[in-house]
C-alpha cells in the first residue's frame, strides 16, 4: 500500500502517542496501589508466589506499585525509557502468571500478556525523538 508509506514520516509521532497513552494508563492503575498502604502492598506482593517468590510480599507489592506509577510517568515523558519499559514488562509477566495461577485462564491473563509484549517491544524500539531521552 504505497499510499500509506508517507506515514513512515510520523513514526516518532506514533511513539509519542503510544508513550502518552500507555504512561497515563499505567499511572492511573498504579497510583491507587501506591497510596493504598501496606495492606494493599501485601495483597499485591503476594502475587509473586505464582512466579516462585514467597517472601517479603509487602516489599514486592510496594515495588510493583512504584513500578506502575513511576514507570508510567517515565514512559509518558520518555526518560529512562528502556529500563522503565523493561520493569513494566516484568510487572506484567507477574500479573499474567497471577491470573493464570488463579485459574482465570487465558481470557483473564490476556490483557497483561498483551501489555507485556508491548513493553517488551518498546524496550527495543526506544522512546522516539519527542522524549526527554531523545538522541
Amino acid at each position: 500500500m504505497a499510499y500509506l508509506s508517507s506515514l513512515n514520516n510520523y513514526r516518532n509521532t506514533g511513539l509519542l502517542i503510544l508513550r502518552v497513552g500507555l504512561g497515563a494508563m499505567m499511572i492511573f492503575h498504579g497510583y491507587p496501589k501506591l497510596t493504598g498502604g501496606t495492606e494493599m502492598w501485601a495483597g499485591l506482593g503476594s502475587s509473586t508466589q505464582y512466579v516462585g517468590i514467597h517472601f517479603w510480599p509487602v516489599m514486592w507489592g510496594f515495588l510493583a506499585a512504584i513500578t506502575e506509577t513511576l514507570g508510567g510517568f517515565l514512559i509518558l515523558i520518555g526518560f529512562a525509557f528502556r529500563p522503565a519499559a523493561f520493569f513494566l514488562m516484568l510487572n506484567l509477566v507477574v500479573a499474567a502468571a497471577t491470573h493464570l495461577g488463579k485459574g482465570d485462564g487465558l481470557d483473564g491473563a490476556a490483557h497483561a500478556i498483551e501489555l507485556a509484549f508491548v513493553f517488551a517491544g518498546l524496550t527495543f524500539v526506544g522512546p522516539g525523538k519527542y522524549s526527554v531521552d531523545k538522541k
